[in-house]
């Protein structure tokens, strides 16, 4: 599959609510994930298909999530990379926070697989 098949497949098995499955299908086995910060518990810089599988399943068990829109893919003129616009609104069940966020993730392709996604905030 080519960046922008991945890409549009990646959003369509988001916006469903089936981001594990992309993580299953779309994910090569030895995927770097980076975000822009991290702790002892979740690094910022994660690699593997296990690790992956970790913080995303982290995610979901420390969050209920109220939606989440994804939008994209949002192609340049690299034809290894791709990024999708991700807005969520989301309970932290430890404390029940609620809250609304937007962030980028920058998604390189190699072989047909992801090889590398890379989550982008928006700080201060």
């Amino acid at each position: 599959m080519s960046n922008i098949e991945i890409g549009t497949r990646l959003v369509k098995l988001c916006q469903e609510g089936k981001s594990l499955q992309a993580v299953e299908e779309l994910y090569d086995e030895k995927i770097i994930s980076l975000e822009a910060q991290g702790s002892d518990a979740l690094p910022a810089r994660m690699e593997g298909i296990d690790a992956v599988r970790g913080k995303n399943q982290w995610w979901f068990d420390a969050h209920e999530v109220h939606s989440e829109v994804a939008t994209g893919p949002f192609c340049g003129h690299r034809d290894d990379q791709f990024a999708v616009k991700f807005d969520l609104d989301v309970t932290l069940k430890e404390s029940g926070a609620r809250s609304q966020m937007s962030e980028f993730a920058l998604y390189t392709v190699k072989d047909g697989k992801i090889v590398q996604e890379e989550f982008l905030y928006q700080m201060g």
